[in-house]
């Protein structure tokens, strides 16, 4: 008789492989049927910030940030070292140029002005004493040369008369020829005392100007010494607003160090950075608006720095008319600068995806609203608020502007 076997119930070894095979094809199924391939991202309307071309009046401007700065800052630097002995002037008070603010002492300085004052007391000493000496001996040789010239013509006289008496033979030739002789001597002596007078002459002109002129340089040292002296007053520049004064009582102030400055407050200025990106286009004398309580007031370029840090350069603007009444050094305004002049374009709104893409390219959203996919693009200029699109978009055309960084190398967004 046959016995009816009971179907075992669970699973049994050979189900774990077709339980594997299953799990394997849903997963190829999902990977490829799904997400399709690697390119591909989802994300999440409402993550993503989606904006629209559109045409329009693109205006070439940007917005800078600047803070007010006095018209001209004049820097005080130490003339002369010393220790501060007083203080007359106080930060941010208002001063006259020529106002004392420091008093220094140097006692080196003093000393150098007791040595220069002795070498000049000796250097006179010097010169008189040589004056004396050269017209006392200037006096004996106009001296000797008077009496030379005497005894030349004395003797002139004598040898004439000896000449005419030996020619009719009334002296002696022994005496003539004395007198000639003695003439001769007296004559030779006579030009070279005067050669020798002349010379001292001469050489005392020549000295006593060298010496004047020693003396000269030494007092002018000695009046270059008192004005040092008189540095150790540091006086103000110019009529303003004493900003900083690094100095107190007691302190030691060296040469040339900065211990201070005015602000001339005559007139304001605004200093401005601005990204490198425009360096090419910001020129002197470009204008720009700066509006302050609903208020205009128009600004030009004075100066442009030609030096980039940290990505950005310097700039200073002036008030062309009117400024706001309570302007004050280091208020902040924000300053509509205009780069060039209006015109007709595509216009793209601003976002992160600049970053990203450097303007390269950008994700465009299809009519349907589920996908965007990648398009090159060509960006112009660039205001606060928008690109110039010069091609690659057409207006209406939606685009994604917020930043990329968590799309990796997709091709395709898919919008959830």
């Amino acid at each position: 008789m046959d016995i009816v076997l009971e179907k075992k119930k669970g699973l049994r070894p050979k189900h774990y492989g077709y339980i594997a095979l299953g799990i394997l094809a849903l997963f190829v199924i999902w990977k490829f049927g799904f997400e399709g391939t690697s390119s591909t991202f989802r994300i999440e309307r409402n993550k993503l910030s989606i904006s629209t071309v559109t045409q329009g009046e693109f205006d070439d401007y940007i917005t800078i940030s600047g803070l007010v700065a006095p018209i001209t800052t004049i820097y005080m630097d130490a003339y002369e070292g010393g220790r501060v002995t007083e203080k007359l002037v106080e930060e941010g008070a208002t001063v006259t140029k020529g106002d004392i603010i420091l008093r220094l002492e140097n006692m080196e300085l003093y000393e150098q002005i007791l040595a220069s004052e002795n070498n000049l007391a000796l250097k006179q000493n010097d010169l008189r004493s040589t004056k004396l000496t050269f017209d006392s001996r200037q006096v004996s040789g106009k001296k000797d040369l008077v009496n030379s010239k005497y005894d030349l013509q004395k003797l002139e006289r004598n040898y004439n008369q000896n000449k005419a008496l030996y020619a009719d033979e009334l002296i002696s030739k022994e005496e003539y020829l004395v007198s000639k002789e003695s003439y001769e001597l007296a004559k030779k002596q006579f030009d070279i005392i005067k050669v020798q007078t002349q010379q001292d002459d001469q050489l005392r002109n020549t000295s006593l100007k060298e010496l004047d002129s020693d003396l000269a340089r030494m007092r002018k040292t000695l009046s270059m010494v008192y004005d040092r002296i008189d540095h150790l007053n540091v006086r103000a520049p110019a009529d303003g607003q004493l900003g900083f004064l690094d100095a107190e009582i007691g302190q030691n102030i060296k040469r040339g160090e900065r211990i201070g400055q005015i602000n001339v407050l005559t007139d304001y200025k605004i200093e401005a950075f601005i990204d490198e990106h425009y360096i090419d286009r910001v020129k002197r004398e470009l204008s720009g608006v700066l509006d302050r309580n609903g208020q205009e007031y128009a600004l030009r370029i004075r100066k442009v720095y030609p030096e980039v840090r940290d990505g950005k350069f310097k700039v200073d603007l002036v008030f062309t008319s009117d400024k706001p009444e309570t302007t004050r050094t280091g208020q902040s305004y924000s300053i509509k600068l205009q780069l060039g002049a209006s015109n007709e374009a595509l216009l793209l709104p601003k976002g992160g995806f600049f970053q990203n893409t450097g303007g390269q390219w950008i994700f465009v959203v299809d009519p349907s609203g589920e996908t965007a996919s990648k398009r090159p693009i060509k960006i112009g200029k660039q205001n606060s608020r928008y690109y110039e699109l010069l091609e690659g978009l057409q207006s209406g055309e939606k685009v994604i502007t917020s930043n990329y960084a968590s799309f990796g190398d997709a091709e395709k967004i898919v919008l959830k």
